[in-house]
């Protein structure tokens, strides 16, 4: 069963819309796209925009256990936030979890933060 990276990948390549056009909408670079199509769990909002800019409609595609994983199924926060923020994907950690999977989490939050970081760049200084 294909996941979460994989069903976006397959998506971009049928609706005919090119790798560039996306990541120039989105505002990131192509690596970051690529690396998201290894990822297992996708943060809703990326989901989001790239179901906007492709027409598509992702609801469909992830399995129940898929959509569980999704930071939108979860409960609402409840202090009202003034600016948009991007919502974290974060797996519950145990104390015996694998040493393997806790990295690639740790991983995918420090990717996160990076694009995080590089989204706040383009909002101060404006794209090149």
């Amino acid at each position: 069963m294909p996941h979460q990276g994989e069903i976006l990948q397959e998506a971009i390549k049928n609706s005919g819309i090119s790798i560039t056009r996306i990541v120039e909408e989105l505002g990131i670079t192509r690596p970051t796209i690529y690396r998201k199509f290894k990822e297992e769990t996708i943060d809703y909002n990326f989901v989001k925009k790239i179901g906007d800019i492709i027409n598509h409609d992702f609801s469909n595609d992830f399995t129940a256990v898929q959509q569980s994983s999704l930071p939108f199924v979860t409960t609402p926060a409840r202090v009202p936030v003034t600016q948009p923020v991007t919502p974290r994907v974060t797996s519950p950690q145990t104390a015996d979890s694998d040493p393997y999977k806790q990295l690639l989490a740790l991983q995918a939050k420090y990717i996160a933060l990076l694009e995080a970081y590089n989204e706040l760049l383009l909002k101060v200084y404006g794209p090149k």
